[in-house]
């Protein structure tokens, strides 16, 4: 290839992974699908020869490589066999590519798996460059007669860019209390933390997390939405919106009866501490809520202090 064919390689936004491999046997070419398998469930996106349309266009195949983030060369004897006596085949072919690109590369972009290659010989185009290996070798009578174990959390480690040492590695504690952060948050923005099925309720409702600022209680024909955002210290705005309409009560001990009549034409109603808010559904039926109290956001102190509304609710059984 020529200086002015060369791909510019210092961005690869490719794949995270690509495996060169040889067709010893078919028995060898399933292990490497299991392999290629592994890594694709820990989340790799990982190209192998079914991947890749070789094709006449060795630019096209060239770019692929080229683009991946990582490649692995699975080096049995039969691979260095390929790489460094046949030119023509697929293992000399790739090998003369991925050699072009190394060139300009991190030595880390580039690795190697010794399978059924006891010395762990590696391609002659590599010289006297020695890239980080994997050996995955099984020797009879050895106490590790399942090679892949622990290798196999070194190659991904390597694929992610993680040191090898484990010692820097993040604490089991450490990714447990991320994995507590991040449940706890997933569970406050929860559309099923802001609802009831009880037609009578009272809650405590921090909106601000809840999806929409929305409580909602009752099923079916007695389902109701309650939408709010802050106004001033010690009243809401309740809006109209996943509802039909809203109205402020006036007055005290109003009968179900009169409930409809304090409903309001417009868009919200803005209740204080102590009063209390009419609702109607979609389906007509009317609810009656009381504002008990009101806090606003709070930013002053050490600790943050998120805006909420207590709030009490009832279906009216007569509507």
């Amino acid at each position: 290839m020529s200086s002015s064919e060369r791909i510019d390689v210092r961005k690869p936004v490719g794949a995270d992974l690509f495996i060169s491999y040889a067709w010893t046997s078919e028995g060898h070419r399933k292990w490497v699908r299991l392999l290629a398998a592994q890594l694709k469930t820990l989340g790799f996106d990982v190209l192998i020869d079914a991947d890749v349309d070789y094709g006449d266009d060795l630019n096209g195949f060239m770019r692929r490589v080229a683009d991946c983030k990582r490649v692995l060369l699975i080096v049995d004897q039969n691979y260095v066999a390929r790489a460094d006596t046949m030119p023509e085949s697929g293992v000399g072919k790739e090998s003369r590519w991925i050699a072009e690109v190394y060139e300009d590369r991190d030595p880390a972009w580039l690795s190697t798996l010794f399978v059924d290659n006891a010395h762990c010989v590696r391609p002659a185009w590599l010289g006297d460059r020695m890239p980080k290996g994997f050996d995955f070798n099984h020797s009879p009578g050895s106490q590790q007669e399942f090679p892949g174990v622990e290798q196999i959390e070194d190659l991904w480690r390597w694929a992610a860019g993680l040191p090898a040492n484990r010692d820097s590695a993040t604490s089991i504690a450490t990714l447990r209390e991320r994995a507590t952060r991040l449940e706890q948050q997933d569970l406050r923005s929860d559309p099923a933390q802001w609802r009831s099925p009880d037609l009578v309720g009272e809650t405590h409702f921090v909106y601000e997390d809840a999806p929409q600022k929305i409580f909602r209680w009752g099923v079916g024909a007695s389902e109701f939405a309650l939408q709010v955002s802050g106004c001033s210290y010690n009243s809401v705005y309740v809006y109209k919106d996943p509802i039909k309409a809203v109205g402020l009560i006036r007055g005290e001990d109003v009968d179900d009866t009169d409930l409809a009549q304090h409903l309001a034409p417009g868009r919200s109603v803005t209740p204080q501490v102590g009063q209390s808010v009419v609702l109607m559904n979609t389906h007509g039926r009317l609810a009656v809520v009381d504002i008990l109290d009101v806090q606003r956001e709070d930013t002053s102190s050490s600790r943050y202090v998120p805006p909420f509304v207590n709030f009490r609710w009832r279906v009216v059984e007569s509507s």
